[in-house]
């Protein structure tokens, strides 16, 4: 298994975000979490990523134990994290934003070929290489977000909420972006409030409520689950 999560569990104060999680991604794959609001989907990803620490519990990736690392050794080890939001650095160039992705590595010919490999996904890009990455649209900047955790050359990549925001064909856009990165070896764990999409991509689902992990199986079993139609399907 590429990353195993045991009874995992996070506080923010006395509130328990996480009660005790158990979720875990073989390498390869695509992962997704779904579930409303407040159930801990993006303390879930924020916690892996090193960004939040667990009160307890354990995080191995590839066997080796990850919480308590910063941020950096975790990135180093092949983890990297697309937040909620997008985040890109908005007065810094498009090109400036995907070398800080990259800020870490030492192997500048693989570098360069990744650069080439992030413009052919994303053609727009390379378009726009001087321009200020605010200046994007919102649909341009996640994919410059994704662009840049992909520069870390990441084994696993964490996505929360990729498609918030985004019309219905940017939507379809981003699910193809998506199985594209997977379909190049690299694992993915994906957050979405747009489960139909998240489901119709993945291979296996964890559906989370108020911090607890609910239901779980392949995408599509959860898919075909009347309770999980009727909470996040509309139907």
């Amino acid at each position: 298994m590429l990353l195993d999560v045991r009874d995992l569990r996070v506080h923010y104060g006395k509130a328990e975000a996480l009660k005790g999680i158990s979720v875990g991604i073989d390498a390869g794959k695509i992962v997704t979490l779904i579930g409303a609001n407040g159930a801990g989907k993006t303390t879930t990803l924020r916690t892996i990523s090193g960004l939040k620490q667990p009160t307890s519990g354990e995080i191995r990736f590839e066997g080796t134990r990850i919480e308590g690392l910063s941020l950096h050794e975790i990135v180093k080890l092949g983890i990297a994290h697309v937040p909620e939001g997008r985040r890109v650095f908005a007065t810094m160039s498009v090109l400036e934003n995907l070398q800080m992705g990259a800020y870490l590595r030492k192997d500048n010919r693989k570098i360069s070929e990744d650069l080439e490999s992030i413009y052919a996904h994303f053609p727009m890009l390379k378009g726009r290489m001087g321009q200020p990455a605010g200046s994007l649209s919102g649909g341009e900047q996640q994919m410059l977000a994704t662009s840049r955790a992909l520069m870390t050359d990441p084994k696993l990549l964490l996505m929360d909420e990729p498609s918030m925001g985004l019309s219905p064909i940017l939507v379809a856009e981003v699910g193809k972006i998506i199985r594209d990165i997977n379909k190049e070896g690299i694992s993915i764990i994906l957050v979405e409030q747009n489960a139909r999409m998240a489901l119709k991509i993945a291979h296996f689902c964890y559906v989370l409520q108020v911090g607890r992990i609910t239901a779980q199986g392949t995408a599509e079993e959860l898919a075909g689950d009347e309770k999980v139609k009727k909470a996040y399907l509309g139907r």
